[in-house]
């Protein structure tokens, strides 16, 4: 077996701090003063739906912040929870919140093949509230939540989606290539 290089033994020891750190921010992100959150009214394919049922029957629910048709990178990120959606909602429920109308995520939805629940944030502050708009546009990430025994609702923790994020492997499988990312951009279609 060939010995290891200074930089390979580098690189495996960046590799374990990042993994160490990451699970260490983690924690401290749940240990923050975890929020009261309204019981806000959101907008599903048949109606009006509180944000208390997106629960299901479970006490966890994690929502994906998307911006919406118009974002290739958002687009992106969903295709790949539609991936591993059956392992997540093993754990928790998961729903992807937009500005779109539900019609609008609808058509979106079934041209990409998602099978998630989309909720429609359109008429409410709540993706305002749980910061993710800024004077310009809105912004992509997400919110963890947890229901209490009386019903009420905290956010446990949130973050924001960008390349490289731990939430999107694609950026970091690109890194490995010789180039790394070498420019490339998500795109609804690839090929002609």
């Amino acid at each position: 077996m060939k010995e290891m290089t200074d930089l390979a033994y580098e690189i495996e020891r960046l590799e374990q701090e990042i993994a160490e750190r990451s699970e260490r921010l983690a924690e401290h992100k749940r240990h923050l003063p975890q929020t009261p959150v309204s019981d806000y009214t959101l907008t599903g394919p048949d109606g009006p739906v509180k944000l208390s049922h997106l629960f299901g029957g479970g006490k966890d629910l994690i929502v994906i912040h998307n911006m919406g048709k118009g974002c290739r990178y958002c687009t992106l990120w969903a295709d790949g929870w539609n991936g591993i959606l059956p392992h997540i909602e093993n754990r928790a429920a998961f729903v992807v919140v937009t500005p779109d109308s539900p019609d609008t995520q609808a058509q979106v939805a079934h041209s990409r093949g998602w099978k998630f629940r989309m909720i429609s944030s359109h008429g409410s502050t709540f993706t305002e509230d749980m910061g993710f708009r800024s004077e310009k546009s809105w912004l992509p990430g997400v919110s963890t939540f947890y229901k209490n025994n009386d019903g009420s609702i905290i956010r446990v923790a949130r973050a924001g989606f960008g390349p490289f994020d731990t939430f999107c492997s694609a950026w970091h499988l690109f890194g490995l290539l010789k180039d790394g990312v070498n420019g490339w951009e998500p795109k609804y279609r690839y090929g002609a």
